[in-house]
């Protein structure tokens, strides 16, 4: 992950979206003009500014641990707990020494940024927290999450895949949302592969995000896409092996085509019946019915021609009363 949020940050480090480069500026024919993107490039870059300024800006309150919950847009599932019990163990020590940034919310407040910090106040039991409050959009919000997250920190694909599809609506298209994130549309596709997974997959990826890559969960979709409802009782068995760290998760998607491909052909064997056509103690040909349909087939020199006239002649006659 972390070459994605290294190739984030320098497509985003000093953009700026064009609506914040004031009309009136003085120009300077020998200076650069300033970098400008459309779309999420500039809106990360904004908020990676943002949620700097958000931090550090601004005078903190002390407020009730109990009344803060999370960013809902929060993509990350699972916090890595030695280092938030390093952390905790920090601010026990020292104290806080960035506040968290919040805003208002129905029921109390909501963290725009330090989810980790107000982790660690709760391991410790803190009642307060400093907290420096803001008013920001869902979008705003949205947005932050992604950033905090992705540049901050290392995601795993399913979270970043989660991150992806919470902003998905600020971009006119796909194409648009890859070149934003720097990324290929195959890379982008990979990444939103991950919804088209069956719900028993969903359920485990929200408890365990990193037992499954997006390479992998494209591989998947694509060996159930228009099978029936056996493919998924199939994936579900075999995904259970990936659970239980019996199978490699790079290697699920083939096992699950090979599962499939191997019960076709065992339904097409066991709905197969093939008679054997002897002419004394030699197999003169055989008959075989199937799905495929009745075929009878006779060795070359069994038959005289008058012989095989006859049954030329009896088979036209099938097909022509039927007519």
């Amino acid at each position: 992950m972390s070459n994605l949020r290294e190739r984030m940050m320098s497509k985003t480090a000093d953009l700026r979206a064009a609506k914040d480069i004031p009309i009136d500026a003085p120009t300077d024919r020998q200076a650069a003009p300033p970098r400008t993107a459309p779309g999420m490039a500039a809106a990360l870059a904004s908020a990676q500014k943002r949620v700097a300024e958000l931090e550090n800006g601004g005078s903190s309150n002390e407020l009730p641990v109990s009344e803060i919950v999370p960013n809902p847009w929060q993509p990350r599932r699972v916090f890595n707990e030695a280092k938030l019990t390093e952390l905790a163990e920090s601010i026990r020590e020292a104290g806080l020494v960035q506040p968290i940034v919040v805003r208002p919310s129905a029921k109390g407040y909501q963290i725009v940024a330090g989810e980790r910090r107000w982790r660690a106040h709760k391991m410790i039991a803190k009642d307060l927290i400093k907290a420096v409050l803001v008013d920001l959009s869902d979008e705003d919000m949205a947005m932050l999450a992604l950033v905090e997250n992705v540049v901050r920190d290392d995601l795993t694909d399913y979270e970043i895949s989660r991150s992806i599809r919470g902003t998905e609506k600020e971009f006119p298209n796909r194409k648009r949302m890859a070149e934003a994130l720097g990324i290929s549309r195959g890379e982008l596709y990979r990444y939103l592969a991950f919804a088209e997974l069956p719900e028993f997959v969903l359920k485990d990826l929200e408890a365990q995000p990193r037992i499954l890559g997006a390479n992998a969960a494209q591989e998947v979709v694509a060996s159930l896409r228009n099978r029936d409802g056996k493919a998924s009782e199939i994936a579900q068995s075999l995904w259970q092996k990936v659970v239980d760290g019996e199978l490699d998760q790079t290697k699920l998607g083939r096992a699950i085509k090979q599962a499939l491909d191997h019960e076709g052909k065992s339904n097409a064997v066991s709905d197969r019946s093939i008679e054997k056509i002897f002419a004394g103690k030699t197999q003169a040909g055989s008959i075989t019915k199937d799905a495929g349909g009745f075929s009878v087939k006779i060795k070359t020199g069994m038959l005289t021609d008058e012989q095989e006239q006859q049954i030329r002649g009896l088979i036209g006659q099938f097909f022509s009363s039927n007519s």
